[in-house]
Formats: C-alpha cells, structure tokens, sequence
C-alpha cells in the first residue's frame, strides 16, 4: 500500500480558512443560512468549519448532523448492512441556504441521498456543497461542489484518507492511498 500525501497540516488549515472566506462571502450575516455535516466523515469537518466561521463572524450559526444511510440506492444491496449514524437537525431548514459540508466528493451518490434525507427537515431555499477533497473522475451522477478544498484526479483504485485531530489523529492531514 503506498501512500502519498495531499495536504500536509498547514496547507489543509490554509485551506479551511479560504473556504472560510469564500462562505462568508457568499453567506454575509448567514442569518438564512445553516450546515450540515454529512456523517459520519463530514461532521468533523462541519464542527471545524462552523468553529473558524463563529470565530471570524461572530455569529453562531445552526449546525447538524445528517445521515442519509436510509437513503442510499445502495443500502439492500450490501452484504453487509451499513450501521446508520446519527442525525441531529435540531431546526428547520425550510427557506434557508444550506451549506452540505463532507469530505471527499467521489461518485455523488452519498449527496444525492443526503438530499433526499434533508426533505425531512423543511424545503432548502438553496443547498450548497462543501467538500475537502473533490475525486472529480469516477463520478457516477451529475453532482458538483460549490466550494472545494482541492481536486484530485483519482483512480477507481484509490482511496483518499481524511485524518483529522478531531478524529483523534496526531495532525491533520489528507492522503492519497493505491491499493495494491
């Protein structure tokens, strides 16, 4: 197994701030506006990013956590039934932007079932997508971010690795891992 590094721990807080900047931008006071960390990967970044944004703004705003495992296309179809996570949206997204927040983009399948998921909540006025990392080859439907970490092209063969010290790791960090 090789392993080759992405994004060492500067260069993905660099990174975080800009996408910062960039929803701050778009969001202004964010006053109709709340996130979405996609479990079970997506909510640490989520909690970071909501952090930096309060931090940088002022404002606290809505945070939750969204699992669309009920949701896949693909969730009887697994051997192994996939263990659902926990949803914790504890407001209304009815008429508000909503900011999808996870790590890797790779074929979509996983957004569009978290759109499905988030009907439960109220109808979005807008939904944004927020990924560290956008695996643009292999995508399976026509889904794209609005605010990308970075792209790599990528390999069906590939894996790529999100460490983050939320998850309990030494550094942040993010690797591009050939399965061999």
């Amino acid at each position: 197994m090789q392993k080759k590094l992405i994004l060492d721990s500067d260069l993905l807080d660099l990174t975080i701030s800009r996408l910062c900047q960039q929803l701050i931008e778009n969001h202004n006071d964010f006053s109709k506006s709340v996130i979405l960390g996609m479990q079970p990967r997506g909510i640490f970044l989520a909690e970071i990013i909501h952090k930096k944004l309060k931090e940088d703004t002022g404002k606290d705003i809505p945070l939750g956590y969204l699992d669309a495992t009920f949701y896949r296309d693909d969730f009887r179809r697994r051997e192994t039934p996939v263990k659902a996570n926990e949803t914790r949206v504890s407001f209304i997204i009815e008429g508000k932007k909503v900011v999808l927040v996870d790590d890797v983009l790779f074929t979509g399948r996983t957004i569009r079932a978290a759109m499905d998921a988030m009907i439960a909540f109220g109808r979005p006025a807008t939904v944004e997508l927020l990924v560290l990392i956008d695996r643009r080859t292999n995508r399976e439907l026509p889904i794209s971010a609005d605010y990308v970490g970075k792209e790599v092209n990528t390999l069906a063969s590939q894996r790529v690795l999100v460490e983050l010290e939320a998850q309990g790791h030494k550094q942040n960090k993010i690797w591009l891992i050939n399965k061999d």
